[in-house]
């Protein structure tokens, strides 16, 4: 009979029954009794009022019985924690019995039970685990090693767990290598410090690298993952490494095979490109990677997303594997349509002729998805490969003579990207495209169709009538034909504005007055008010040449895809997305990149002109009671610090490999342009914030003189601005003002300008500062110590400069620069900043950014996500790098910062947060 019966009783009195058989003295009875207890807590009924009664059952010898038992224990400890405590001497002793599968059994449950008071237990038996004879017992106590940092991760460092994980790293068996290893990547990922706990070295990669030709499939995934964490000191070592996981390409099981392949990714990286090793390694990579196709549809589609991150950053490794890609009948629609989009990336005009071939048959297949990307991925290998465009066009032109009705419609919309790829080259094909036009129902090929006829109304006779044909369901039309519409009959008008201006007139009118839709009326007044105000600007705008698209449009950002390779055989590579997209945590925030390329610009570069914020000292605390208040000044205000920057320790003509170049300089956003002048507006709409002033001196600490201030930057100076009160009964003369070292070496430029005080007098002050002086790291890096002397005292106080008045101008970097420097600036620099209350668009909040000297480098709009990416640069040299993820009407953003000087990070934040809520 099967285990089936335990589930099938349903007596009135079962838990009593259930326990008189618990505590029958035959050992069958007794096995028969907790497999039902098991089978009840499996369907989820409360067994819990056994426990004392299972747990009697512990004391046995038999495996099976003490294995179901553990289960139960670890299902109810939780619940149960002080009669859990019952089955503490019992874990004790089977960590001490002869049989190793029990001793491994022990320690394995006693990681499981999350409960404080059996926690504390469990250290002594884990120590001795850690050190047993038998490696099956090693390997499971390096695995509750991580489970206990989960649950107590000050114990784990304390009692020395960490010391004895790491020395298991040299163990003579390679399985409990392999799970020292990942226990370790667990606590890593788990480690609040965010620093390695084990720094891999020759050494201890040697030991993983011997280990890993022994271990099982799993032990290896979890080896290879480690490695590739690796970075190699020098290309001897990482040409050494390859050498050694190469075998691991040849082996059955997949996740073997892409972790292998992510650890050569990463190492191909640091060697020469030109190299002799190096092609011999791409061309070993090509086999195996065809292997996976092999493999069942869901393996497949694994390898499939991986490779198309592969052949993007190396398409060399699969350029002579075409035909592996082709579509088979028998495909599955997710690996068809992944197949069609590596075709795409591979093809080149060697081999152009076969894929087109193979994408004519594809567009007559009964899959209608298939079909359409099959026509799609005609007109992106027009775009890709010139010298077919002509070919590709004849094959469009043949699948729209088939009047399929889809494949028209999808023929059409990529015709019209080919349109803006060569423009005035195949337009003679537009007659045979308006005859098709009574057919087109979906709303991108309505829109591209509109399009074609806007762009070329010149070439069209019967341009109005066709446009006006569109006209006469204007309101049943889907949004983005209703704004191809606007645009079209305004390109039409102002190309023959003689016999179309009813129909323009018309189209303003449906767009302005009788549509609900804010893009489409917005749209529509900005035309009316360029063609009423001044046609010819109204020509520059509509009628401006438009960019060319390449076919690099649907390519991954490189520091994205960069980044997607060191997660290759993860779901990152499958989902295309970064850990932080799908994964909460802090594992999750950690970025990994590829390292520098071999022999990259960063190379043997100079300090040029250092960031000034200084190391620690052994004193930090700064002697104001031993000033002179009678000092002199800084000598005249401060030059302007020139554009010679220094982000990585060598100048920008080192990163660009070229001659140095400073940061380029564009207009704030916001400044009038002709837009601006239509509706009235003029100069920027965004203004540098000013932080109120707070109290810094009290009047009770200030014998009667109350100080307010705050900071603030004009004119590309830093101003401490401040009101003096006299609430004494005396007047207050003779002002002077001294600062202390500080972190930014900021110090007065001129002497303080404060004439007699009388009794309940306020004045107001501000005092120019230079940031020349000397320079002393304070905690924290913007705290600043004062002393203001008077005819009554010397009074010391300390206040927080605040970032954005030390934001300087010349904080604009070139796009190419930020891109290079993003990426050489390790991971461990970066910092995450959950934004709170934010409001208003991405452009209202570049432009309220650059006018306080945080610049936009470029705007991405991802999935939906406002992706701004900004820089700035204190006056001490030291730059920053931001990344500004943005939702449409959420008020929750994400900041992400990156700079060589990582203590700076919390007053950028506060700064940040106080300029995006300002109004």
């Amino acid at each position: 009979m099967t285990d089936s019966k335990y589930f099938t009783t349903t007596k009135k009195g079962e838990i009593f029954e259930l326990k008189s058989e618990l505590n029958n003295d035959k050992k069958e009875k007794k096995k028969e009794a907790v497999k039902k207890v098991i089978a009840s807590m499996t369907v989820g009924k409360d067994v819990s009022a056994l426990f004392p009664d299972v747990v009697n059952c512990m004391q046995t010898d038999n495996l099976e019985l003490k294995k179901l038992v553990y289960l139960y224990l670890m299902n109810y400890a939780k619940s149960q924690p002080d009669m859990a405590i019952m089955a503490v001497n019992t874990f004790v002793k089977d960590c001490e019995d002869s049989n190793p599968l029990i001793r491994a059994l022990a320690v394995r449950t006693m990681g499981c039970i999350r409960v404080d008071k059996i926690t504390e237990y469990l250290c002594e038996p884990l120590r001795k685990c850690l050190k047993d004879e038998d490696p099956y017992v090693r390997k499971t106590a390096a695995v509750c090693v991580a489970k206990l940092y989960d649950i107590s991760s000050s114990m784990v460092e304390d009692q020395g767990f960490l010391d004895q994980l790491k020395d298991l790293l040299s163990d003579s068996n390679p399985m409990v290598v392999a799970n020292a290893v990942a226990a370790l990547s667990e606590i890593n990922e788990a480690s609040q410090s965010g620093q390695p706990l084990v720094e891999m070295n020759s050494a201890t990669i040697n030991k993983l690298l011997t280990a890993l030709n022994e271990c099982t499939e799993w032990g290896q995934v979890f080896i290879l993952d480690s490695l590739a964490n690796y970075s190699p000191k020098d290309e001897r070592e990482a040409q050494s490494i390859c050498e050694r996981i190469t075998p691991r390409l040849a082996h059955a099981n997949a996740a073997v095979v892409l972790s292998a392949v992510k650890v050569l990714m990463k190492l191909l990286e640091m060697l020469s490109s030109d190299s002799d090793f190096c092609a011999t390694l791409t061309k070993k990579l090509a086999p195996p990677l065809v292997t996976l196709l092999s493999s069942e549809p869901e393996v497949q589609y694994v390898a499939l997303r991986n490779i198309n991150l592969i052949v993007q950053k190396r398409p060399d490794i699969l350029k002579h594997e075409m035909k592996v890609f082709f579509v088979k009948y028998n495909d599955p629609i997710y690996v068809k349509l992944e197949k069609l989009d590596i075709m795409i990336r591979l093809a080149n005009q060697g081999n152009i002729a076969q894929v087109l071939s193979e994408l004519k048959e594809y567009a007559t297949e009964v899959d209608v998805d298939f079909v359409r990307k099959a026509v799609r991925a005609i007109g992106r290998c027009a775009i890709k490969v010139e010298p077919s465009a002509e070919r590709c066009v004849s094959t469009l032109l043949d699948l729209i003579q088939t009047k399929v009705n889809y494949v028209v419609q999808e023929a059409i919309v990529v015709i019209k990207d080919i349109f803006r790829k060569y423009p005035n080259k195949y337009e003679s094909i537009i007659s045979t495209l308006c005859e098709n036009l009574d057919t087109l129902d979906e709303p991108e090929a309505r829109a591209s169709m509109v399009w074609i006829i806007g762009e070329y109304a010149e070439r069209i006779d019967n341009a109005d009538e066709l446009l006006d044909s569109f006209l006469e369901g204007f309101q049943d039309e889907n949004a983005q034909v209703q704004l191809q519409l606007l645009t079209a009959v305004v390109k039409l008008f102002l190309k023959r504005p003689a016999d179309t201006q009813e129909l323009v007139q018309h189209v303003l009118s449906l767009a302005t007055q009788d549509s609900d839709n804010p893009d489409l009326r917005d749209r529509g007044f900005i035309y009316w008010r360029l063609l009423s105000t001044d046609p010819a600007a109204a020509k520059e705008v509509v009628l401006a040449d438009k960019p060319l698209i390449s076919e690099e449009t649907d390519l991954l950002e490189p520091t994205l895809l960069d980044e997607l390779i060191c997660h290759i055989s993860s779901l990152a590579s499958v989902y295309h997305k970064p850990p932080t997209a799908f994964v909460e945590g802090r594992s999750a925030g950690i970025r990994k990149s590829l390292p520098n390329r071999q022999g990259s610009a960063e190379d043997g570069a100079h300090a040029v002109n250092e960031a000034t914020v200084i190391p620690n000292q052994d004193s930090l605390i700064g002697d104001l009671l031993s000033m002179d208040i009678g000092v002199p000044m800084a000598q005249g205000a401060p030059e302007p610090v020139t554009s010679n920057v220094d982000l990585l320790g060598g100048g920008l003509d080192i990163l660009l490999g070229g001659g140095g170049s400073g940061p380029t300089e564009t207009n704030a956003a916001g400044g009038s342009g002709l837009l601006g002048d239509i509706f009235g507006i003029s100069g920027s709409t965004s203004a540098m914030i000013q932080i109120p002033k707070i109290v810094w001196l009290p009047a009770e600490k200030g014998k009667g003189l109350e100080i307010l201030g705050t900071f603030s930057r004009r004119g590309g100076q830093v101003f401490m601005d401040m009101t003096f009160t006299n609430k004494a009964m005396q007047a207050m003369t003779g002002f002077a003002i001294q600062l202390n070292k500080n972190s930014f070496g900021i110090l007065p430029a001129a002497p303080l300008q404060v004439g007699p005080l009388q009794p309940s007098q306020s004045l107001d002050t501000s005092l120019q500062l230079a940031t020349t002086g000397p320079v002393q790291r304070m905690e924290p890096l913007n705290n600043l110590q004062v002393a203001i002397k008077n005819n009554v005292d010397i009074f010391y106080f300390a206040c927080l400069v605040h970032a954005n008045a030390l934001f300087s101008e010349d904080g604009q970097l070139d796009k190419r620069v930020f891109l290079t420097t993003w990426k050489e600036i390790p991971a461990a620099n970066e910092v995450q900043y959950n934004l709170s209350g934010v409001h208003g668009s991405a452009d209202s909040i570049a432009a309220k950014m650059t006018a306080n000297n945080i610049y936009t480098i470029a705007k991405r709009n991802v999935e939906g996500q406002d992706m701004l990416y900004q820089s700035l640069k204190l006056t001490n040299n030291i730059w920053v790098l931001l990344e500004l993820k943005l939702q449409p009407g959420n008020p929750d953003a994400t900041l992400s910062l990156k700079t060589r000087s990582v203590e700076v990070s919390s007053m950028i934040f506060t700064a940040y947060e106080s300029i995006i809520r300002s109004q």
